[in-house]
């Protein structure tokens, strides 16, 4: 996933290009319409133009800053950012994406964040008259919760959810995994690289710039990134036996944990966007799975 807020424009159509085009069986290009105010798909569509049937393509809504229903969010460039999964507004949204990605149809299509003022019959009404029309090909949520899953499954259906997940942050697999599990309900992981403290790159004498949100995440406190730095020269003959960077073995084993079907990783570039996808051929054995478990123990339980 590239973001505009965090490289340039030609840097991320650039990173884009690779993460898909590096020989790998399958990709997932992801935008969101929030990034950067709609930027985000706009700089996804430019990158896939001519090559749309390449990539497996996602998006999100649910957002919004063109209307002021219901609950508030944040502001992002001057502009008022809402939670709202109202069927206008989704059936709204979803012209605007196909517009601003330049294709005729989202082959997942994923509700942000829940919103508490809409009933979700109304919004999978609006979901499921958009997948009969072809412009959606499957429903998603993100940032959701066991008790919201149920609702949308009760209400019509429910393709996938997209929630935090990674070494560190685990508070779904004691619940809404084994749910989704149950039901079918595929589980993608994003901050699967936990913004970065697991790629090996992020010592305890790292400085951070004055707009970096990490500054002031606790998840990045120098005692922090020492355990992590520990956990990473641990798991490093792994990697090296593989011939492969900590980041690929770090997304490997999210992949090998029950009911995650695909790892989500920001990318600022695109070696780093070449270096995510690589994981995808990585198979980490048995042993080499207990011996990471046994790394994370040691260093990441209590970060």
């Amino acid at each position: 996933m590239a973001m505009p807020n965090s490289s340039p424009h030609c840097m991320s159509v650039t990173g884009i290009v690779h993460k898909y085009g590096n020989g790998s069986d399958s990709a997932r290009t992801l935008a969101s319409a929030v990034y950067g105010l709609g930027r985000s798909e706009e700089i996804v569509g430019k990158a896939i133009a001519g090559r749309r049937d390449e990539v497996v393509l996602s998006t999100k809504c649910g957002l919004v800053w063109h209307t002021d229903k219901g609950t508030f969010k944040f502001v992002q460039a001057d502009k008022t950012v809402h939670r709202y999964l109202g069927r206008d507004s989704i059936v709204f949204e979803v012209e605007q994406s196909l517009r601003r990605l330049g294709t005729d149809r989202i082959d997942h299509y994923i509700t942000h964040w829940q919103d508490g003022t809409t009933p979700v019959e109304e919004t999978m009404e609006a979901l499921l008259q958009l997948k009969a029309q072809g412009k959606i090909l499957s429903i998603g949520a993100s940032n959701t919760s066991p008790e919201s899953v149920r609702a949308y499954l009760a209400a019509g259906l429910l393709d996938a959810v997209q929630e935090k997940f990674n070494m560190v942050q685990r508070g779904i697999a004691d619940d809404l995994v084994p749910l989704c599990i149950d039901k079918r309900v595929s589980v993608l992981s994003y901050s699967s690289l936990a913004l970065g403290l697991l790629t090996g790159k992020m010592g305890p004498d790292r400085k951070f710039s004055g707009d970096d949100l990490r500054i002031d995440n606790p998840l990045f406190s120098v005692a922090s990134r020492k355990k992590a730095s520990d956990f990473t020269a641990q798991i490093a003959p792994i990697a090296e036996e593989h011939d492969a960077s900590i980041a690929q073995v770090v997304i490997a084993w999210t992949l090998a944990q029950p009911g995650i079907t695909f790892a989500l990783c920001g990318a600022r570039n695109a070696d780093q966007a070449r270096d995510n996808a690589g994981a995808g051929r990585l198979r980490l054995s048995g042993d080499e799975l207990s011996a990471i478990d046994q790394a994370c123990e040691a260093h990441l339980k209590h970060i």
